[in-house]
């Protein structure tokens, strides 16, 4: 039979059928990979309310607490606002601000203020350990105010967002970093009490950081079978 022959053309179209068919899949899973998050570095500000840590819909220096109010720092690596880290510390307002009294014209205000993990801080540094504080200041003053009042120095870059809390780190302010943008759930000390459903930080839901994924390596590993099989089936017809 000669390469050319009738006989042998079903075998080639379906073979190139096949190379088709597993080209296109190697693609879909190459457009549905994941992409790496970007992550950041950076003081994320938080309220509290009961238990819950909410994300704070203002930076600090336009946020104005009420009396009675629980504010949180956290220092973590995050890809989004969302997924960042909230403060692990369980100590409400009445723990906080057991021993500071009430006055006429100031308001209390609880701040939990968390350093993060060593797996989170800039080369070279190392985190305090976290900290509450019970800020007594005016009624009009804000969270950065607050804050500023038990926990100098503070470090803000130009366009006033927080870089630094008690002068921690000593540089960067909101950079990106490599990895997965996930922040780490790593216990710190005893005063942060991680709170319940935080990730652990040994947790692994795909591939490692910049690995490829399990899809990729089975379409690569699938289009080179195919490939020795073009080679197979090329000998054969020439025998």
């Amino acid at each position: 039979m000669t390469p050319g022959s009738a006989a042998s053309r079903p075998a080639r179209r379906t073979l190139r059928a096949g190379f088709a068919l597993l080209l296109g899949l190697l693609l879909a899973l190459l457009v549905a990979a994941p992409a790496q998050a970007a992550g950041y570095r950076y003081w994320s500000f938080w309220e509290r309310e009961g238990s819950t840590w909410s994300y704070a819909t203002q930076g600090p220096t336009q946020a104005l607490p009420g009396d009675g109010s629980v504010q949180g720092f956290r220092f973590a690596v995050s890809a989004e606002a969302d997924d960042s880290a909230a403060p692990r510390a369980k100590a409400g307002f009445a723990e906080i601000c057991a021993g500071t009294e009430e006055r006429a014209g100031r308001k209390r205000v609880a701040l939990v203020i968390d350093f993060g993990t060593a797996a989170d801080a800039p080369e070279g540094e190392r985190p305090p350990k976290p900290r509450t504080a019970c800020a007594s200041v005016a009624e009009e003053a804000s969270a950065a105010d607050a804050l500023a009042a038990v926990a100098p120095p503070l470090r803000y870059d130009s366009s006033a967002m927080l870089c630094a809390i008690v002068g921690y780190p000593e540089a960067g302010c909101g950079e990106q970093v490599s990895g997965s943008g996930e922040p780490s759930a790593e216990g710190s000390s005893e005063a942060a009490s991680p709170e319940a459903g935080e990730p652990e930080s040994g947790a692994d839901s795909g591939s490692g950081p910049g690995g490829p994924s399990a899809g990729l390596l089975v379409g690569a590993g699938a289009v080179a079978v195919l490939g020795a099989a073009a080679v197979w089936q090329s000998r054969r017809r020439r025998g």
